[in-house]
């Protein structure tokens, strides 16, 4: 495996093909899925006794083990189902071997078992890894209530962030969902709102900013979110458009 040490200490991979790392080498892995995807999304989620996560794409895994992390470390008892497709069953089948934070240290049994059967199952958890593409994966699901929309860039994975692709994703999601993303891109932002989602930009503990869309009108004051208004963005550049496929 081609490591890549990140500034928190935790490590991440490079991809060939994509010809990019699978985490921000500034923000840190861990850091990265922790501030970007998992802290803002149960926050906003606070009281909800189960939910449907959809983890684009499982890739290293760290965003659900993420979120088993702070859901165990706070002692919440939010019942998760995650579904979550991935394209490299080579990379899944290496992951019992990854050299994982000491934040995981605990919970490696989880990834453990996904990588052997793509499937893990307890009382409060359920993850089902699906092995192929993502685009015909999420025609076949419903009830969403988050996604973490952790794909590589746009620059080299277009597919998985146009403005198709996200009418795919919203036919997903259940009547109050978030897609928690590290794109700020306006295109992706234009993908997502031209499919009737809000946009939002998330500032966390990380350097680098978020994208919250929600399929409702957000208002938690704990969180640093900032109502981003596409239509004057629209009037203002009138270029700007989604991507498509």
């Amino acid at each position: 495996m081609d490591y890549k040490l990140t500034s928190d200490g935790s490590n991440t991979l490079y991809s060939d093909k994509y010809s990019q790392t699978f985490h921000s080498l500034q923000d840190g892995a861990f850091n990265e899925s922790l501030n970007k995807y998992v802290i803002p999304a149960l926050k906003i989620f606070a009281n909800a006794k189960e939910l449907n996560i959809l983890d684009i794409c499982f890739g290293l895994g760290y965003n659900t083990l993420a979120t088993i992390y702070y859901i165990k470390k706070f002692n919440l008892t939010t019942k998760i189902n995650f579904f979550s497709p991935e394209l490299d069953l080579q990379l899944i089948e290496s992951l019992q071997y990854f050299e994982y934070p000491n934040e995981f240290a605990n919970i490696l049994y989880i990834l453990k078992e996904l990588s052997i059967n793509k499937y893990y199952k307890d009382n409060q958890f359920t993850i089902s890894v699906f092995i192929g593409d993502a685009r015909e994966y999420i025609k076949a699901i419903d009830s969403i209530d988050i996604v973490y929309q952790d794909a590589f860039s746009s620059e080299t994975n277009q597919e998985l962030w146009t403005k198709e692709y996200f009418a795919d994703i919203a036919k997903t999601l259940s009547k109050k969902a978030i897609i928690a993303t590290y794109s700020i891109a306006t295109p992706v932002r234009m993908s997502m709102y031209e499919n009737n989602l809000y946009i939002y930009e998330y500032q966390s503990s990380v350097k680098r900013r978020g994208t919250i869309a929600s399929t409702f009108l957000e208002n938690n004051n704990d969180l640093k979110m900032k109502f981003i208004d596409m239509e004057k963005k629209k009037l203002n550049s009138p270029n700007c458009s989604p991507l498509l496929d």
